[in-house]
């Protein structure tokens, strides 16, 4: 089968869209108009500029009109004078854009979002040089947040509502990002495609190296994912530096596809275009549960699963700190996190106060049965074990290009 670039799967941007309450139906399908749409959200005009309509809806919802777990009256009332707030997200469209509208009908703060991946945003935000045209960033796993913690270009904030985190390893140590949930890394796979094909399903990481899954195999890239990070750093981490990119080039050898974004595999593995993918079991759930692809099988790797904190942020130099620091109290507050699992988004949550996701137990996960992740690692060599596979791997062939 030939190789192929698939470079990633959606990138919408509803900026400047009036936001209004909507059933989940008719949330989705909307999202996937304006997916189609070239990615952008077309409200009347061409803006996309960040401004959503005035007179909306400010009444809260779903039962979470007490502000208090948030923030104090003082702090609400500071953000409402910004006005405004923009999120860059890197979770899954319809979950940045359901909190994001949430957080707007909740106070009144003209609240715009864009979808980028990880590494999309850590790119356009140091292009920025510290005027960043977004306030914070939302979802997608900490491995890229750590590498702008290097670079500089995140902004430091002391959160009340961090006392609710169930670990302090669900945050950064300097106040640089906070965690608000947690998604396992394994393998999924196309039942009916396995059969037709006779084979069994991988195990456990060894087993993806076997030719017998030559080009059955789609993960997300390096370049562009937080995704792709995670699993470089995990391997590395399980086998040691130079054994792990070894490993990396060997399984290179039976990637068909790197996506841009890491959700890629699991939304085409249903549909038999991909076979076997790498990713959070959670989005492969979220295919199987909402999209009624039960052809999907899941696999915890048998030596032990990794693990992504999905994180939120504030950029330096925002131009609308007080709603950004709102918005941080506020992603670290049920009335958020609970959100995901209206929209699809079954990570676990590391909020102590919120209710968990039932369907991801139904589904054998258990947040605690992980590696011991090494976040400080991590932090301080993402960059340059990118570096070091995409130099193994001869810079990458055009499976690696993206638009």
């Amino acid at each position: 089968m030939p190789r192929r670039n698939v470079a990633g799967l959606r990138k919408a941007h509803w900026i400047g869209c009036p936001m209004k309450n909507v059933s989940r139906r008719e949330f989705l399908g909307t999202t996937a108009v304006a997916a189609a749409g070239l990615g952008l959200a077309a409200c009347g005009g061409s803006d996309t500029s960040g401004s959503s309509s005035s007179g909306t809806d400010t009444s809260s919802s779903s039962g979470s009109d007490d502000l208090s777990r948030i923030a104090s009256d003082d702090v609400i009332e500071a953000a409402k004078k910004d006005g405004k707030l923009v999120v860059y997200g890197s979770c899954e469209e319809q979950h940045v854009a359901a909190c994001a509208q949430h957080f707007q009908e909740l106070f009144g703060i003209e609240t715009s979002y864009q979808r980028l991946s990880t590494g999309e945003v850590e790119s356009k935000v140091e292009e920025e040089n510290g005027n960043p045209s977004a306030d914070v960033w939302f979802g997608g796993t900490t491995d890229p947040y750590n590498v702008a913690v290097t670079k500089g270009i995140l902004e430091p904030y002391e959160a009340k509502n961090a006392s609710h985190l169930i670990s302090d390893k669900f945050r950064d140590a300097d106040g640089n990002w906070y965690g608000i949930y947690k998604g396992i890394l394994g393998f999924f796979y196309n039942k009916d495609e396995l059969e037709r094909k006779g084979l069994d399903a991988p195990q456990d990481w060894p087993d993806l190296l076997d030719e017998k899954y030559k080009d059955l195999i789609w993960m997300s890239n390096y370049n562009t994912a937080g995704t792709a990070k995670l699993i470089l750093n995990t391997v590395i981490q399980k086998y040691g530096h130079d054994d792990g990119i070894k490993y990396l080039v060997d399984l290179d050898k039976n990637v068909q596809v790197y996506t841009k974004s890491g959700s890629g595999p699991s939304k085409n593995v249903g549909t038999g275009e991909c076979t076997i993918g790498i990713g959070f079991l959670h989005d492969a759930i979220y295919q199987i549960v909402d999209n009624g692809y039960q052809n999907i099988g899941l696999v915890i790797p048998s030596s032990g699963a990794s693990y992504e904190v999905g994180a939120t942020a504030i950029f330096k130099g925002c131009k609308h700190e007080n709603a950004a620091k709102l918005w941080i109290e506020y992603a670290l507050s049920p009335q958020c996190v609970e959100r995901a699992q209206e929209v699809g988004a079954y990570q676990f949550l590391v909020i102590d106060d919120a209710k968990q996701p039932a369907v991801v137990e139904e589904y054998g996960l258990d947040p605690n049965n992980v590696m011991n992740y090494d976040f400080e690692d991590a932090k301080e060599n993402t960059e340059q074990y990118v570096s070091d596979i995409m130099n193994a791997l001869g810079g990458g062939d055009d499976r690696f290009q993206t638009e």
